[in-house]
């Protein structure tokens, strides 16, 4: 059975893509807001994941967060959100059944938070909480550290869970401002699949969205310069975590698929190459591996891994031991070869 991915855009811009899967009795569903950590003022920063928590938790219809979780659950459907860099993705997974309800959810969510001033205040603990937690996990936080040491000046080294001192300070107003700049309809992309039909989707997003106003900021994007630099944070652990890293791919380069070749031989999986040297045959780490991260001017390759003070670099060694032999292997592609590294650890 073939599936079919159709794509429409409505009259206000709200851009709706659809994969019909016809063996399947689910449908999983997605608000995709082109906004993220990287479109942040300095004076905003970690507005997008905030702001992602606080459309959870209250509409004019459904006045309390359990109202909206209570309304999901009840037909076993599953709803949540994620911030990035780029992106802030607003979703939810249910039966095919219950398709107009998860539209209905989402949209008025989207639409319809009402930024109650109590509840922004106790969502503002949550997050300074989870920034806490974030801090105190150093194989979380070492990435934030090594996106930051390798893209110094430009927004894609921000972190997406932002500053304390900011996500104390915000108001509903500065909420309901940003919104206004960032998630006007052309910065909307519905996407759905599973077992559905296209213009079904078509009809409920035009309800809902369909009726949604305004136009997003336009977003700049520029080119990051990379630096090759060091980044050592002591902090009381039993472990040395490190990131190793360089330059990697944006979204539309065609590269980014060699990459994510090379990702796989030397990090991705237990039979990679990291892991077999490091963990399998010389018992130097519990996690170890590799990830490549892709942006739309940009991106990164990193190797990763945690292990104990005392051997921490003999696994660096084994790291650009095995990055060393990917750059020496035959191959058509000498772009690898080219690249210097950059580097972050906490111990």
């Amino acid at each position: 059975m073939t599936n079919t991915v159709q794509k429409t855009t409505l009259d206000n811009g709200v851009r709706i893509v659809t994969e019909s899967i016809g063996y399947v009795q689910s449908v999983s569903l997605g608000i995709w807001v082109a906004t993220g950590a990287r479109y942040e003022e300095e004076n905003r920063r970690g507005i997008s994941h905030f702001l992602e928590h606080m459309l959870f938790k209250g509409t004019q219809r459904r006045p309390s967060a359990k109202q909206i979780a209570d309304e999901m659950d009840a037909v076993g459907g599953y709803l949540n959100a994620f911030t990035d860099k780029e992106y802030t993705c607003y979703y939810a997974r249910t039966l095919s059944e219950h398709l107009p309800l998860a539209v209905d959810i989402l949209s008025d969510m989207y639409m319809n938070s009402v930024f109650d001033p109590e509840e922004t205040q106790r969502e503002q603990k949550v997050v300074l909480e989870e920034i806490k937690r974030r801090d105190d996990d150093p194989d979380d936080l070492v990435h934030d550290l090594f996106a930051q040491t390798m893209w110094k000046q430009h927004p894609l080294g921000l972190p997406v869970i932002g500053r304390a001192e900011v996500v104390a300070a915000l108001t509903p107003s500065d909420l309901r401002e940003y919104m206004g700049l960032r998630y006007g309809p052309d910065a909307v992309i519905i996407s759905a699949a599973g077992n559905l039909e296209h213009e079904r989707v078509v009809e409920l997003v035009k309800d809902t969205l369909g009726k949604l106003g305004g136009v997003s900021r336009p977003a700049e994007h520029i080119f990051p310069q990379a630096a090759v630099d060091t980044h050592l944070l002591s902090k009381e652990t039993a472990q040395v975590n490190f990131c190793i890293g360089t330059p990697g791919y944006g979204q539309f380069d065609e590269d980014k698929y060699v990459l994510a070749i090379i990702d796989t031989i030397l990090g991705g999986s237990m039979g990679s190459r990291l892991f077999q040297e490091i963990r399998e045959k010389r018992g130097l780490a519990y996690s170890v591996g590799s990830y490549a991260a892709t942006y739309r001017e940009g991106g990164m390759f990193v190797a990763y891994g945690g292990t104990s003070p005392d051997t921490y670099e003999q696994c660096l060694a084994l790291v650009r031991q095995e990055f060393a032999a990917m750059r020496s292997a035959e191959s058509p592609r000498k772009r690898w070869g080219a690249r210097k590294t950059s580097f972050a650890a906490l111990s």
